[in-house]
C-alpha cells in the first residue's frame, strides 16, 4: 500500500493532464505507460556476488508519454501553482526522482527504489 496508493495516485495525475491538456484540437492522440525494473550495473554485480539465478532489482522506472502539443518551456513542474504540486507530494512519498522531456509530446520519467520488495515466481506451463 506505501508503494501502489502514491504510484496510482502519480500515473491517475499524468494522465488526467495528458487527457485535458495534450491533444486540444485533435480527434485522438497518443498515450503510453511503461512500468519495468531498472537493470543497472550494481544489480548486475550483486546478482554475479551472491549467485541469485532470479535476482530482482528493487529499483523501478515509471515512464508516462503522450504525442500532444508538450509542456510549455515555461511551466516548471516544480512550481506549487502548476502541475506540480499534484506530483510532488508522492514522488516525494516514493522518494522518487521525476523527469520531464518535452520534445515529440511530453515524456514523464520516474526512478524510485521500493524497500522490503517481495518477488513471488509462478511456473508457468
Amino acid at each position: 500500500m506505501d508503494t501502489a496508493v502514491p504510484l496510482g495516485m502519480i500515473v491517475n495525475e499524468l494522465i488526467s493532464n495528458s487527457l485535458k491538456h495534450a491533444f486540444p484540437g485533435r480527434d485522438k492522440g497518443e498515450i503510453w505507460i511503461k512500468f519495468c525494473r531498472e537493470k543497472t550495473e550494481e544489480d548486475i554485480n550483486q546478482r554475479e556476488q551472491i549467485k541469485i539465478e532470479n535476482y530482482n532489482s528493487n529499483c523501478f522506472i515509471l515512464t508516462i508519454s503522450d504525442d500532444g502539443v508538450g509542456i510549455p518551456e515555461n511551466l516548471k513542474i516544480d512550481d506549487v501553482e502548476s502541475l506540480g504540486f499534484q506530483l510532488t507530494s508522492p514522488v516525494d512519498q516514493l522518494d522518487g526522482e521525476l523527469e520531464l522531456k518535452r520534445d515529440k509530446g511530453t515524456e514523464f520519467i520516474m526512478r524510485f527504489t521500493v524497500n522490503d520488495i517481495i518477488c513471488a515466481q509462478k511456473e508457468v506451463r
